[in-house]
């Protein structure tokens, strides 16, 4: 098992050029939100800013849309159909989809606060972009009856299951030993033969290769994360620094591997960062995601 060095994320983090616009940076869609769980749509579209992506568009039950729209103004926001429970309704794919052909996002963000959304399993079978899944994604995923057989392995995804996702992915019980965690990202990184998260103290990445899989541990982070919301800021974090990476070198297990490594030491680190000023007691998930660019400044020294 390999380590996340801040010298490796140093060399893994994507090229800023002087002559670069936003488009040159990238495009994330994040699908996220629902009537109780607003912020988390909030959390994960301003991470995925913070880490550098040109454009982020973010799709949200229409009631919230005006709020947030002018509470995140650097966002583009897309008001979606509703349920009566204030999920976003199935009825917005075909929504989606459209606008998905008219500005051609890079990545999308799926799961984050959406609740039980039918709008979950459209966005995981039929989307061909490349996916970071979260949160209720990937509990609507665990849904799918023998969904591992069925799932599409050459489509490049990031899965950042937390122990109790990961369980419920694999049908398995919820591990906290270190030999049983790393043999379920194994499990899952070669079921999905894309690049797997198991969030916790020491956040292991698995990345899929020929004949195995390669697994990293971060070195970051602390019991300051252990709060609602930090997994929003994990997500945009990573789909921002995908934007950035698939757009320079292309959409395959290699850039995702970057932006996952990447992502998941500098939200330990922001997370760190973040528990000097308020302890680990009191930091939120907005302190974490506001103490990222002090993150990119430590490792860019």
């Amino acid at each position: 098992m390999k380590q996340i060095t801040r010298e490796a994320v140093r060399s893994f983090l994507p090229q800023r050029p002087a002559n670069g616009h936003k488009g040159t940076f990238g495009r994330v869609l994040v699908v996220a939100g629902s009537r109780t769980m607003c912020g988390a749509g909030f959390l994960c579209a301003k991470s995925a800013l913070l880490a550098g992506a040109g454009l982020v568009y973010w799709a949200l039950p229409q009631s919230m849309q005006p709020a947030f729209a002018a509470a995140l103004p650097e966002v583009i926001t897309w008001p979606m159909p509703q349920t009566p429970q204030g999920e976003m309704a199935e009825e917005g794919f075909e929504f989606l989809q459209k606008q998905i052909e008219q500005v051609r996002p890079s990545v999308l963000v799926i799961g984050p606060g959406m609740g039980k959304s039918p709008l979950l399993e459209p966005l995981l079978w039929k989307t061909q972009l490349p996916l970071v899944i979260d949160a209720d994604a990937l509990n609507a995923l665990s849904k799918c009856r023998g969904w591992s057989s069925q799932w599409p392995q050459k489509r490049c995804c990031i899965f950042t299951p937390h122990p109790g996702e990961m369980a419920r992915l694999l049908g398995e019980e919820t591990v906290t030993d270190e030999p049983s965690r790393l043999g379920q990202v194994q499990t899952l990184c070669a079921q999905t033969r894309g690049v797997c998260l198991l969030k916790g103290a020491g956040t292991l990445v698995a990345v899929s290769q020929e004949g195995g899989c390669e697994v990293w541990q971060n070195t970051t982070g602390g019991p300051a994360l252990a709060k609602a919301g930090s997994g929003d800021v994990l997500s945009g974090l990573i789909a921002g620094l995908w934007a950035q990476l698939g757009q320079a070198q292309g959409w395959d297990v290699e850039s995702a591997k970057k932006a996952a490594l990447c992502g998941v030491y500098l939200h330990g680190l922001a997370g760190d960062l973040a528990a000097l000023k308020r302890t680990d007691y009191s930091v939120l998930a907005r302190h974490t995601a506001e103490s990222i660019a002090q993150a990119f400044a430590e490792v860019l020294q």
